[in-house]
């Protein structure tokens, strides 16, 4: 696989990922709690990067999107910029 699609909510600490987890258990979508809790300028697209191949991302994220069936949700994966939540979608 050359190329991913994927969503992301950016956060500052672990926990607030792991309690949008809990949200999206409780039925809120990944791309309406990334518009109201990213700190990423995507979340005026509900979390979306688009499609990208591998050496565009820092490597702890673009591990994880492609380890990521379609549809699945990452743990939080730490980079220098926060916690993300990843969304593979194609």
């Amino acid at each position: 696989m050359s190329k991913v699609s994927a969503r992301h909510i950016l956060v500052e600490q672990r926990h607030e990922a792991e309690d949008l987890i809990k949200k999206m258990e409780q039925g809120s979508t990944f791309e309406e709690l990334a518009a109201k809790f990213s700190k990423c300028p995507s979340k005026a697209r509900g979390g979306d990067l688009g499609s990208f191949g591998k050496g565009r991302m820092v490597p702890s994220f673009e591990e994880a999107a492609f380890g990521l069936e379609v549809n699945q949700v990452s743990q939080p994966v730490q980079t220098q910029f926060g916690y993300h939540l990843i969304q593979r979608y194609a």
